[in-house]
């Protein structure tokens, strides 16, 4: 079975576009998307009509779970007052354009995606979140010393999530009952805001098949793709509205 994961596209619909485009051509057997679909640019509809119409299993991001509930900002998310401020007119645009069908469809989105898989010789839960599985914002970087332990305390096998727009597969081993196990944990990066210095869109395939094994750690494939998109339409897009320009300069440059 061959899965696409993706996540954080924040409104950006050449990106979403192109991701399309791409995914089409990769013969995959299910999708999910991980979250954040708006905030940063100015198609938060166009780009949830677009998840709609494909009918798409989604989870909430934690752009999604604040705009649906029109919240103010949470200080405690930004570093600066410079990153407060930017950060204030993108909630406050998202608020305004928003339809109000497609914020009762964000209220809607559950928080986690839970999918159980029984192999010849293994079952093992796969977790879908968008931060993490205790905090829909925590980021979860590769250097994360918990890893294995939040992934324990969550029963999650396999761990997907967004958040970071930092592209990373993680294998790690737990050993019980003297048995030798591997976990994965894989951010899909982002589709629309990518900020690993890296400005093409990103998005994992997870292949699972039938001999799948925790006992084998390289019987898992996670593959990343990038893809390239009209980086200018976006960015342009930002600049002439009344969101940051620093925005657009993400999109080029990706960070």
């Amino acid at each position: 079975m061959k899965i696409a994961l993706f996540s954080d596209v924040h409104a950006n619909l050449p990106a979403l576009n192109a991701f399309f485009e791409s995914v089409d051509k990769q013969n995959i057997d299910a999708i999910y998307c991980l979250g954040d679909l708006v905030g940063y640019n100015i198609w938060p509809n166009e780009v949830i009509q677009a998840i709609k119409e494909r009918r798409i299993p989604t989870i909430a991001g934690n752009h999604d779970f604040n705009i649906a509930r029109m919240s103010t900002d949470n200080v405690a998310a930004y570093k600066t007052d410079k990153n407060l401020n930017k950060g204030s007119i993108s909630k406050a645009f998202t608020n305004e354009v928003l339809s109000l069908e497609n914020r009762k469809y964000l209220h809607t989105l559950p928080m986690h995606i839970n999918l159980e898989f029984q192999l010849k010789e293994s079952k093992f839960n796969l977790l879908l979140v968008h931060g993490s599985p205790n905090k829909i914002d925590e980021y979860l970087f590769e250097e994360n010393e918990n890893m294995l332990s939040i992934m324990e305390n969550a029963n999650a096998d396999i761990l997907c999530f967004g958040h970071t727009h930092k592209p990373y597969h993680k294998v790690l081993s737990t050993k019980k009952s003297g048995e030798l196990k591997y976990k994965h944990a894989i951010n899909t990066g982002s589709v629309g805001k990518p900020k690993d210095n890296n400005n093409k869109g990103c998005y994992v395939i997870l292949d699972i098949n039938e001999n799948a094994s925790l006992l084998n750690k390289q019987s898992i494939k996670v593959e990343f793709i990038r893809f390239n998109y009209n980086i200018e339409k976006a960015a342009k897009a930002v600049e002439e509205s009344i969101l940051s320009n620093d925005f657009a300069e993400n999109l080029r440059y990706g960070y």
